[in-house]
C-alpha cells in the first residue's frame, strides 16, 4: 500500500472546522443488528434505540487537497500520529482500510467517496479528541462521520445528515470494524434521536424533549471484547434454537419496544424520573436475558459496583449500561444539574474512576431580534423621502395606527425575545428615537384619552428592550445585518425580521409568524419558508432540499436546504430547485424570517465587504444570500415552512395598500379593551387583501 509520512496540509486555504461528537446509546442497544435480521425472519421485531450524540468528540481542520488524502489525529491522552498521505486511488484506499486501525476509517471513507463522486484530494487535521476511545461512546463511528462530513463540506457534495450516516456507515464496514447502524447518529450532533430499523431499511427521527436529562457518563476503567458480545447474542439470530436465544430477541425486540416507547412518551413530557426508572428496567431485562449468553462480559463487576453504588442513589433516577454493555462505560441519570457535580466527586473520589457531563435537550435559546430598518424604497418616493417603510403607518389588528417598526417589535417582544436592535438611517434616528425613548410632550399626552395613555407607556416599556444602530450608508441587507454586530451578542443566535416586512399567521392555534420559527428552532441556523409560483420567483431568494421523515412518511413543514439561490430565472428554477412535494411550478422562497445561529455569518460578511470595497463605487450591495449558503456549506441550513402570509410595504403603493387591507380589522368593529386584538382583521379599502409580491430593487431586501 502507498502511504508515505507528510507534511503536506499545513497551508492549504479554505480551511474549515468540524466538531463531530461521540454518541451515546440512551435506550435500545444491540437492537440494530437484532433488527436487520428481519430481512431472513419476519417474525423479529424491528429493532428501536434512543441515541444522543456526546458534548466529547472530534474536532478538526479540513481543506481541499489536489491529489492525496492527508490524515493526522490526536487522542483523548494528547497522542499525535500522522500526518499520513495515501492518493486518492480507490485501491490504495481500500487496502488501507482493510489493515485496520485508526486512520483506515478515514481510507474507508474515502474509497466510497471515490467510488461514488468526482472529487480531488483532502487534508485532515484532527488537531484535538476528548472523546474516549473503546468506552461504547462510538469514536470510530465519529471518525467516519469527520470523513464523510469533511468531503461533504469541502466538495459541496450536498448530502444530508442522513447521506453523511449512510456514507459513514458503509465506509466504516469496508474496514474490520463491526459497527452497528446506531453509531453513525452522531451525525446529529448533541441532540436525541430515535432509530427504528427493519431489516435493510434504517428511520431516523429527531425527538424533542420537555426537560433536560442531566448525565454522568462513567468510565468503568475495566476490560470488554465487543467482539465476542455479539458473536454471542448474534447466535439466536435469525432463528432461536432454545429458551436462552428466545429470551434474547424478545430483550432486543418486544421488551425493547416497549422500554423505547415508554421512554419517548416520558420524555416528551419531561417525567425525567420515569425515564430513570425504566433505564433500571431495562438494566435488570439486559442482565437477565444477555448476561448468560456471554457471562465473561457481561458479568460487568465495575459497572454493577457502580450501578449499586449507595452513595449515588440519593442523587440519580436511575442509572444503565452504554453501548454493547461490559465494563466499557455506565450513565448515570441525575435528579438536578447540582447532583451531576455531586455524582462526579463520589465516582472519582470514592469509586476511582473517571467521568464527564453530559447534558441533552437544552438548546441554545433565542433571546434576540434583528431590525434592519433603513432602506430607502424609489418605488414608494416623495413619500420614502421622509419616512422609511418602516416608520408607514399600519392600522393593527388592535385597532390602532402604528408605524410599521411598532408591530414588528411588539410581534418580537410577544413572541419571548428580550432584545431587539433596530438598524435606522442616520437622517431618521431622531424618528425611531421619538417612538420607543421618548415620551409625548405633556400637552400631547393629557389630550390622549386613557387607552392611549397607557399604550403611549407600554411602548416607552418596550423601548427598554430596544436599542437604535445608525447604518451610515445603505448597501444592502447583509450590509445591514454587519452594522448590527456591536450591538448584537455575537455568540448567541438572533431572529433575523425585514423592516420593510409584515407578516399575519394563520396558524390554527394563531401563533404568530415569529413565534412558529422559535417553536421550530432545534439549534441550527433555520430560515423560514413558503410556497412560490414559478412566475414570481425571480424576485425572491429560493431554497430546495429535502423534506424531513417523521414516522415513514415526508413532513412537509421541515427541510434540509441544499441549495440557497438570490432570484432564480425559471429556468434555473426548473432545472436546479424543484423539491417533492409541490406543485409543479411551485418552489420553496424565503418568508422574510430566520434564526441565525453562527457566529461566522459576520467573518463571511466583513469579507465580502472588504471585496466589495475594493471594487469600489460599482460595486453592488451587500446580499445575505451568500453568507446563509456558506453556513449552509459549513455546518448546515434547516428551513421551515410558516403558516401565515408575509405582506411587503416596501415594494411599490399598490403592495403598501395591500398590506394595509391584511392588516386591518373590518369597520365598524368594537373597540376591544386595550391590548386585544380584532377578531377579523381583513378590512378592504379598495383592493382585496393578499400577499403582494412585487420586485425589489438591487439595493433593497435580497431574500425578502
Amino acid at each position: 500500500m502507498a502511504r508515505r509520512q507528510s507534511n503536506a496540509g499545513s497551508g492549504n486555504s479554505g480551511v474549515r472546522e468540524l466538531f463531530v461528537p461521540g454518541r451515546i446509546c440512551l435506550m435500545g442497544e444491540h437492537s440494530d443488528w437484532a433488527g436487520s435480521y428481519r430481512r431472513f425472519n419476519r417474525d423479529i421485531t424491528p429493532g428501536m434505540c434512543l441515541v444522543s450524540g456526546t458534548n466529547q468528540g472530534l474536532y478538526a481542520r479540513v481543506s481541499p487537497h489536489p491529489s492525496h488524502l492527508v490524515v493526522s489525529g490526536v487522542d483523548h491522552f494528547g497522542r499525535k500520529t500522522g500526518p499520513v498521505e495515501m492518493p486518492m486511488d480507490p485501491q490504495t484506499l481500500l487496502a488501507a482500510a482493510n489493515e485496520g486501525g485508526h486512520f483506515s476509517y478515514v481510507a474507508g471513507v474515502a474509497y466510497q467517496i471515490c467510488i461514488r463522486y468526482q472529487v480531488q484530494g483532502l487534508v485532515i487535521d484532527n488537531y484535538k479528541t476528548d472523546l474516549p476511545l473503546r468506552k461504547g461512546l462510538s469514536s470510530s463511528a465519529a471518525v467516519c462521520v469527520l470523513a464523510a462530513r469533511a468531503f461533504n463540506r469541502v466538495y459541496d457534495l450536498k448530502l444530508t445528515v442522513r447521506g453523511e450516516m449512510d456514507l459513514a456507515y458503509h465506509g466504516e464496514i469496508t474496514t474490520p470494524s463491526a459497527c452497528g447502524r446506531m453509531d453513525q447518529c452522531c451525525a446529529f450532533g448533541a441532540r436525541p434521536v430515535l432509530m427504528v430499523f427493519d431489516g435493510d431499511r434504517l428511520d431516523c427521527e429527531e425527538l424533542t424533549l420537555g426537560g433536560t436529562l442531566h448525565l454522568v457518563i462513567v468510565e468503568l476503567a475495566g476490560k470488554k471484547d465487543t467482539t465476542e458480545i455479539l458473536q454471542r447474542l448474534n447466535k439466536g439470530y435469525p432463528v432461536a434454537d432454545d429458551d436462552a436465544q428466545r429470551g434474547v430477541q424478545d430483550l432486543l425486540g418486544a421488551t425493547n419496544k416497549r422500554i423505547v416507547q415508554a421512554t419517548m412518551t416520558a420524555l416528551a413530557a419531561g417525567d425525567m424520573k420515569r425515564v430513570g426508572e425504566l433505564m433500571v428496567e431495562a438494566q435488570a431485562a439486559f442482565d437477565a436475558h444477555a448476561m448468560p449468553m456471554c457471562p465473561s462480559q457481561l458479568t460487568a463487576p465495575n459497572l454493577h459496583k457502580v450501578l449499586e453504588h449507595e452513595a449515588l442513589k440519593p442523587h440519580i433516577w436511575g442509572a444503565k449500561g452504554v453501548g454493547s454493555q461490559g465494563d466499557g462505560c455506565a450513565q448515570l441519570l441525575c435528579r438536578t444539574e447540582d447532583d451531576v457535580e455531586v455524582c462526579m466527586r463520589i465516582v472519582q473520589d470514592e469509586l476511582g474512576m473517571s467521568c464527564m457531563p453530559l447534558q441533552i435537550g437544552a438548546s441554545r435559546s433565542v433571546s434576540q431580534a434583528l431590525i434592519p430598518a433603513a432602506s430607502f424604497s424609489q418605488s414608494l418616493f416623495p413619500a420614502s423621502k421622509c419616512l422609511p417603510p418602516a416608520l408607514f403607518p399600519i392600522l393593527d389588528a388592535d385597532g390602532l395606527l402604528k408605524p410599521a417598526i411598532l408591530v414588528l417589535v411588539e410581534e418580537a417582544l410577544a413572541a419571548g425575545l428580550q432584545h431587539v436592535v433596530v438598524v435606522v438611517a442616520p437622517t431618521q434616528h431622531a424618528e425611531f428615537e421619538n417612538i420607543f425613548h421618548k415620551q409625548p410632550s405633556i400637552r400631547d399626552y393629557n389630550r390622549l384619552p386613557p387607552r392611549l395613555q397607557t399604550y403611549a407607556d407600554k411602548i416607552i416599556e418596550l423601548g427598554q428592550k430596544v436599542t437604535l444602530v445608525v447604518q451610515d450608508e445603505q448597501h444592502g441587507l447583509g450590509h445591514a445585518v454587519l452594522a448590527a454586530k456591536s450591538a448584537l451578542n455575537a455568540s448567541e443566535p438572533f431572529v433575523l425580521m425585514l423592516g420593510d416586512h409584515l407578516y399575519r399567521s394563520n396558524h390554527e392555534r394563531d401563533t404568530s409568524c415569529v413565534a412558529q420559527l422559535l417553536e421550530g428552532f432545534t439549534g441550527r441556523s433555520l430560515m423560514g419558508l413558503r410556497r412560490t409560483t414559478e412566475d414570481h420567483i425571480g424576485k425572491f431568494g429560493c431554497a430546495a432540499g429535502r423534506w424531513e421523515v417523521k414516522r415513514d412518511a415526508p413532513s412537509y413543514k421541515r427541510i434540509t436546504i441544499s441549495t440557497v439561490v438570490e432570484k432564480p430565472t425559471r429556468a434555473y428554477a426548473r432545472a436546479n430547485l424543484a423539491t417533492p412535494g409541490l406543485k409543479q411550478g411551485e418552489y420553496l422562497t424565503a418568508f422574510g424570517l430566520y434564526v441565525i445561529t453562527e457566529s461566522s455569518v459576520f467573518t463571511y460578511l466583513e469579507e465580502m465587504e472588504a471585496v466589495r470595497e475594493s471594487v469600489g463605487p460599482t460595486a453592488g450591495p451587500l446580499q445575505l444570500t451568500p453568507a446563509l449558503d456558506k453556513i449552509r456549506q459549513e455546518v448546515g441550513l434547516e428551513g421551515l415552512m410558516i403558516e401565515g402570509e408575509r405582506y411587503d410595504i416596501g415594494g411599490d403603493p399598490h403592495s403598501y395598500l395591500a398590506t394595509l387591507n391584511a392588516m386591518a380589522p373590518e369597520p365598524g368593529s368594537p373597540e376591544p379593551p386595550h391590548g386585544q386584538p380584532y377578531r377579523s382583521p381583513s378590512m378592504c379599502f379598495s383592493h382585496p387583501a393578499a400577499p403582494i409580491t412585487v420586485p425589489v430593487a438591487d439595493d433593497e431586501v435580497p431574500i425578502a
